[in-house]
């Protein structure tokens, strides 16, 4: 007599909610960085097991990808967003103050992913450095051209170097990752972002 019996279902579970699991495995290469997080670690905070991440996301470095264009896209496309205001000035100001918050915002890890997530990583992880890096040039590359359009309008003046002046605010918004994964808090950076605003040529 031929069993009735249904053979249990393989890969994800129909519960399985791939953008709240892409949000876990965010928050866990955030917080430990690209190389120390596992994949045990990852499939415990995302509830999934190991069939199910490879089915959904390809493998560890596709998912690391798509969880950091998920975060340029969200919660930490501050230069985008700042890059939208009318002037530069105004552009490094925004981009200043809400990294300030965003950096030590208590509902996620500090600082910021595509700043801390490649560091202390091998050779064997270089590609995972050259597209945070390519992530971080890009929007240095993009204020530098805002600064230089406004130094061709005349909002700036004729003295300023828009190539040095990009790399300095980036520099700061860097620095001012680290010290938020340092325990610095809202109103530090808040202060640090005043101080480089002031280097802002009149």
């Amino acid at each position: 007599m031929a069993s009735s019996t249904t053979p249990a279902p393989r890969g994800r579970p129909r519960s399985f909610d791939r953008d709240a699991a892409l949000q876990h495995a965010l928050t866990e290469f955030w917080r430990h960085g690209y190389e120390a997080t596992s994949i045990a670690t990852l499939t415990r905070a995302m509830g999934i097991n190991p069939p199910s991440l490879y089915a959904a996301f390809g493998d560890k470095r596709k998912l690391f990808s798509e969880a950091v264009q998920h975060y340029v896209r969200t919660v930490g496309g501050y230069g985008s967003r700042a890059l939208q205001q009318p002037t530069a000035r105004a552009a490094v100001e925004q981009l200043l103050r809400t990294a300030a918050a965003g950096y030590t915002d208590p509902s996620h890890p500090p600082g910021c992913l595509v700043v801390r997530a490649a560091t202390n990583c091998t050779d064997a992880s270089a590609d995972v450095e050259a597209e945070l890096r390519a992530i971080r040039e890009g929007t240095k590359h993009a204020l530098e051209e805002k600064i230089r359009a406004d130094l061709t309008a005349g909002l700036l003046p004729a003295t300023a170097d828009p190539r040095a002046l990009a790399a300095f605010y980036a520099a700061v918004v860097q620095g001012m990752s680290v010290q938020a994964c340092d325990g610095a808090d809202h109103a530090d950076l808040d202060a640090i972002a005043t101080t480089a605003l002031a280097a802002w040529p009149s």
